[in-house]
């Protein structure tokens, strides 16, 4: 496993904890403090502030409102992960909830593909000749073909979307409304507060979902749609997610951003991987009790079943990637299944904290998905080499593309030396990140109830981390699966405390009872049984010479 670099950001002692935790995020103002800390409601954000223009808003609704009155159909186009099919859910039960004829849409991803495409405007437009106004959630802002082509059928598009712009821009647009300051999720929850007032507010569960499904900084509006999505979230009234709640053994009182991050997302995810996303839409929409413990009980074993095939696909890749010394790591296979290579790149960027880049070959065509680390911006290098692709499209961490197989060699040469000077060994470097160093005796349910105000915690926002140096391994026993993770009673001061280690069962070899380490580690509660005590979740451990 490559050397992590500890970076303190705080090498102060005796400091007020909260507020260095949130200088330590860039947080330092009383102002910004007291915003962070109690953020206010997505309700009460003004277009201004998301960026999102309000004469497009204006035009929107205009639009949308003449489509119900004319009774014309409408089709929400939404994407097969997590925030596009929380999107679609949300425009959908908006349009629904004000009597609109209105039919959701993904499309399948292995026949279609991502985002809005010329040959599925044609078919939805056969299917419903009525089809007036196709509304994208989550996609559509380098659709220009799709759009250029349903505005030739009489049909206009409005575009929903946070991705990065391309080199082509859908001008035929009816209207569009494109912010990079919430997903697509958040942007549809706009649009529902924009058509539907109050209606919007119990779509916030999904909201939060679809926010933090998605991988955006938990700051600014964005925290606030984890923050007041979550608290719904905890109390939805949505059977589909109370049944996967269940399925999962989660308590919904005690959702966080954990559960919906390991939990809860990757089994709405797991049917547009495998499947077809339309059942997990299915599952968030349904107020029938009976349909929602089938399909959660179907996204249950589609989870199970895309869990099998990743491990499968990362044991091969792992093992091709040990073979190649390049800064960025570029796999293909027509063995790789295109539902998962996005989460075998992020496991390849885990393990060898490289940029990578998984592509699954199907025929002439190679569909990709690419991971990147913190600091370069993956969509901006892919379109250095623009002119092998089909289409692509993405963010600074993650993108997507398309590209014939027959190009798939010189597009990794290219690409390979093209982003090889930008590719230093500074940004190749693991960083992890401590907010300050602590000794045993700090760590109370004080500390763990503080530390509680920065919640929700994710991207942008990481949970608090700690150092303390020189504590005794009182015992250590390996855990889980082929004693995957490792498990140890430290102490120190004449304290002790319980820690967890998870995927470093490994070290059990260079541990000694009795020896001295270096922990750095994230406490939380623990509460069995009605006890409660404070446990430590270990980032990383050095042993003392």
């Amino acid at each position: 496993m490559e050397s992590v670099k500890w970076e303190i950001l705080n090498k102060n002692k005796n400091v007020d904890i909260v507020k260095t935790l949130l200088t330590n995020r860039g947080i330092k103002t009383k102002k910004q403090q007291v915003e962070f800390l109690d953020p206010k409601h997505p309700n009460d954000f003004r277009l201004k502030e998301l960026k999102i223009d309000k004469t497009q808003v204006g035009k929107t609704i205009r639009r949308i409102n003449t489509a119900i009155a004319k009774k014309e159909k409408i089709v929400v186009y939404g994407d097969y992960d997590a925030d596009g099919v929380c999107a679609t859910a949300i425009v959908w039960e908006a349009l629904w909830d004000l009597k609109a004829d209105v039919m959701p849409y993904i499309p399948e991803r292995f026949s279609e593909g991502y985002g809005l495409n010329a040959k599925s405007v044609e078919k939805l437009k056969i299917k419903y000749p009525n089809l007036k106004l196709i509304i994208t959630v989550d996609n559509g802002i380098v659709a220009a073909n799709a759009v250029s082509t349903a505005t030739k059928l009489g049909v206009d598009v409005i575009i929903t979307d946070h991705h990065e712009k391309g080199e082509t821009y859908p001008k035929d647009a009816y209207s569009i409304i494109h912010t990079k300051e919430i997903g697509g999720a958040g942007i549809a929850w706009v649009v529902s507060r924009e058509i539907n007032g109050v209606f919007a507010i119990d779509q916030l569960d999904i909201t939060a979902i679809g926010t933090i499904a998605d991988q955006l900084p938990l700051v600014g509006p964005n925290r606030s749609f984890a923050k007041y999505g979550i608290l719904t979230l905890r109390e939805t009234k949505r059977p589909g997610l109370r049944e996967i709640c269940n399925l999962a053994t989660i308590d919904p009182k005690t959702i966080d951003t954990y559960h919906v991050n390991f939990m809860i997302a990757p089994r709405i995810n797991a049917m547009g991987r495998l499947a077809h996303a339309i059942e997990s839409l299915r599952l968030l929409c349904t107020k029938s009790p009976a349909k929602a413990l089938e399909l959660s009980t179907l996204l249950e074993k589609t989870n199970r079943d895309r869990q099998n095939l990743v491990e499968e696909m990362v044991i091969d890749a792992k093992e091709k990637a040990l073979k190649t010394n390049e800064k960025i790591i570029i796999l293909h296979s027509d063995n790789y299944h295109e539902g998962v290579i996005g989460l075998a790149a992020s496991r390849l960027v885990e393990e060898f904290y490289r940029p990578s880049i998984v592509l699954s070959i199907r025929g002439d065509i190679a569909k990709a998905s690419a991971r990147s680390v913190s600091g370069f911006n993956i969509i901006k290098a892919i379109r250095l080499v623009n002119e092998y692709l089909i289409e692509g499209g993405g963010h600074e961490m993650a993108a997507g593309f398309s590209i014939e197989t027959k190009n798939i060699e010189i597009f990794t040469q290219q690409l390979i030396r093209k982003t090889r000077e930008f590719l230093t060994e500074d940004l190749l470097q693991k960083k992890l990140k401590i907010d300050l160093e602590l000794d045993l005796p700090d760590l109370n349910f004080d500390l763990v109830d503080r530390i509680r105000q920065l919640e929700p915690f994710g991207i942008g926002n990481p949970s608090p981390t700690f150092l303390t140096k020189k504590v005794q391994v009182v015992d250590f026993r390996t855990v889980g699966g082929e004693g995957k993770h490792l498990k140890l009673t430290l102490s120190k001061d004449g304290i002790k405390v319980n820690a967890i280690a998870f995927g470093r069962g490994n070290l059990a070899v260079a541990i000694i009872p009795g020896q001295t380490v270096d922990v750095v580690y994230t406490p939380e509660e623990n509460v069995w049984i009605g006890k409660r005590e404070i446990q430590v979740k270990i980032k990383d451990i050095r042993t003392n010479s």
